[in-house]
């Protein structure tokens, strides 16, 4: 008989920024010069003292099983850290390590949701929670923001949002895509409804180190007395230490909470990789300059991206308070023909810049919001330069 995959995973979309990434990849390995915005990965190396974490780890015998939730040593680091940054206490029972920040998300989904329960997620969001929220037998319920109002939710779209079956709101500050973040007395007036309407709250703080002059950011469980009994909050290494490859994320939550993911991670990957847990607490504990480095870097850039997509007519981005990407509208550019194709959404337009100009950016349809494609400016000035004058081209014919 022939072999019948579930209706779950037929429903499943596949990764757009992976599989924008694997495209230009294999226009590389055919010889032709791709300049890739893509993947919002760092183009640093990982710091050499982590590095050499990893190998003393190895050196002393860390290549076995480790506790399904992560080493007390790891779990002790994250708390540390979070009560000297937020104030915020945690014990090492309410952390846990997980392979990568995607996996926390699917592990805190998968513990609190129910069939039909009903997850709130601002779009524009990240390519892959509506798809974990699926996953995990819940809805998403996507609520569209507007560019005016650098793509935040608003109180009103809150409470218009709240159904019966809403359990969970889902946030994201600083923003994948939109590089937006919300000020603390923003989050704090959505916390109010949050505590009226008894919500849980999944925070994905994954780039809270990488925030530009001018805004300040607040984890969420700080803005408001009781907040951290609802809110389970994602965070990792990835991004601020340029360690996406090591898969090392976390997620801190309420004990019964943090139970229970623990409880599920022991039948789903037994535990995190034991030499990259080391590495993770010298990145957290060891000097911190390598982060205001490559900050420094990206911040350079940040201002590089927004003065040429102002430069570009018919551009236009919201502002960029941290992260390191550019959510562009280029929905001007649409219904128009590029070398006799007419151009309606942002799937053929980034196809289109890929083929004839050799720019890898990412439709913003996978990312809840048509009219934009994003770009990420985690690569070189000289990839970006040299890509923007690749999209000025394009956009001008």
């Amino acid at each position: 008989m022939p072999i019948t995959l579930s209706r779950v995973i037929q429903a499943l979309e596949p990764s757009a920024t992976m599989a924008m990434a694997a495209k230009a990849k294999e226009l590389k390995a055919a010889g032709k010069t791709v300049y890739d915005l893509s993947l919002g990965e760092p183009d640093f190396d990982t710091p050499e003292h982590i590095c050499q974490a990893a190998v003393a780890a190895m050196k002393a015998g860390h290549t076995h099983y480790t506790p399904a939730s992560g080493i007390l040593e790891l779990k002790q680091a994250v708390a540390s850290q979070y009560k000297a940054a937020h104030g915020l206490e945690y014990t090492p029972q309410e952390v846990v390590v997980s392979n990568g920040a995607k996996h926390a998300l699917h592990n805190v989904f998968t513990v609190l949701l129910d069939p039909q329960d009903e997850v709130i997620i601002p779009a524009p969001y990240w390519v892959s929670y509506a798809e974990l929220v699926k996953l995990s037998g819940g809805v998403p319920v996507v609520v569209q923001t507007e560019q005016s109002n650098d793509f935040k939710l608003t109180v009103e779209q809150l409470k218009a949002a709240i159904t019966d079956r809403t359990k969970v709101l889902l946030l994201c500050s600083p923003s994948n895509p939109t590089g937006s973040m919300y000020s603390p007395e923003e989050l704090a007036a959505l916390a109010d409804v949050v505590l009226e309407r008894d919500l849980l709250v999944v925070a994905d703080e994954i780039y809270e180190r990488l925030v530009y002059e001018g805004h300040r950011f607040a984890s969420f469980a700080t803005v408001r007395p009781g907040l951290q009994q609802r809110t389970i909050t994602i965070n990792g290494v990835s991004k601020t230490y340029a360690m996406t490859g090591w898969r090392i994320g976390w997620s801190l939550s309420p004990p019964e909470v943090a139970k229970a993911i623990g409880s599920l991670q022991s039948q789903e990957t037994s535990n995190p990789c034991s030499v990259s847990q080391h590495a993770a607490i010298a990145a957290i504990e060891g000097p911190q300059g390598c982060v205001d480095e490559m900050l420094g870097q990206f911040a350079k850039r940040r201002e590089f991206v927004r003065q040429r997509i102002a430069s570009i007519p018919g551009l236009s981005c919201a502002d960029i308070g941290g992260a390191f990407y550019a959510f562009i509208n280029i929905s001007q550019h649409l219904g128009r023909g590029y070398d006799g194709k007419q151009i309606d959404n942002s799937t053929q337009w980034c196809l289109e810049l890929l083929e004839k100009q050799s720019v890898a950016t990412v439709m913003g349809s996978a990312f809840g919001t048509e009219g934009y494609a994003r770009i990420s400016f985690a690569t070189s000035m000289a990839n970006l330069e040299a890509a923007f004058d690749q999209i000025e081209r394009f956009v001008a014919e």
